[in-house]
């Protein structure tokens, strides 16, 4: 009996060898995947969400913490916070809303309530030295109210709300600004003598500038055609006072 051979080229078997690896490959490549999409999933499956405990009492912190099987810890040292009241949750880490492994400890802060100290006396001191005495000592400004009076030093504190040594993170200050200057509401100057006008306006205490302008023919000289500040306007008993006259 005689046997055929049939011989495969080799270029043919190399390449259904390449084909069988690729193939396997693949295969590999895609248990690899699945394999680590599923223990993301388990691991993910076994976490739990932290939760805001900002404002809870420590007790119920505790509870919310423990039913998530989360261990707290209480620190012992107080934070002062001006929104959070005293003997509440200020501060949390991790924070909530991260995701955390069961028996993972959560550390928490309780609140020593609003930032107070005892208010310093400032009555009597500057308004400045007042604010840098505020600053040392922590605590805050929260308004300025004015007075104006001659019995007092300019810009000296003459009350504070709350008085000293009260407890307390923020302080008002009342302040004189010194005695309440004159104020005139300027009349009408036009057509008017500049001669008989200027005196009268510095026996007031006005800084009277006088310009003479050509620029109006008919009128006589030293009549006043235009002025600033204009008539109507609220001026102080020192301020100046242009007049520009014809020539």
């Amino acid at each position: 009996m005689v046997r055929l051979r049939v011989h495969m080229p080799i270029g043919r078997r190399v390449w259904g060898v390449g084909k069988v690896l690729l193939l396997v490959g693949a295969l590999l490549a895609t248990f690899v995947a699945f394999f680590l999409i599923s223990m993301r999933v388990a691991i993910r499956a076994g976490q739990v969400q932290v939760p805001d405990l900002t404002g809870l009492t420590v007790e119920d912190a505790t509870l919310a913490l423990q039913q998530l099987q989360l261990r707290p810890r209480i620190e012992e040292v107080r934070r002062s916070d001006d929104k959070v009241a005293s003997g509440r949750v200020a501060q949390q880490d991790p924070p909530g809303g991260v995701e955390a492994r069961p028996q993972r400890t959560v550390k928490v802060w309780v609140s020593s309530g609003p930032h107070t100290t005892p208010v310093p006396s400032l009555v009597g001191q500057s308004e400045r030295t007042a604010r840098m005495r505020l600053d040392q000592d922590g605590v805050a400004l929260t308004s300025v109210s004015e007075i104006w009076s001659s019995e007092y030093a300019v810009d000296a504190v003459i009350a504070q709300d709350p008085p000293p040594p009260t407890l307390a993170p923020r302080v008002s200050l009342l302040v004189n600004r010194g005695p309440r200057p004159v104020i005139y509401l300027m009349p009408s100057l036009l057509g008017l003598d500049a001669g008989r006008v200027e005196p009268v306006l510095q026996s007031s205490g006005f800084r009277v500038t006088v310009v003479e302008s050509p620029n109006y023919p008919g009128i006589p000289p030293g009549v006043i055609v235009r002025q600033q500040p204009a008539s109507g306007s609220q001026v102080p008993e020192d301020a100046s006072v242009t007049i520009e006259v014809s020539k």
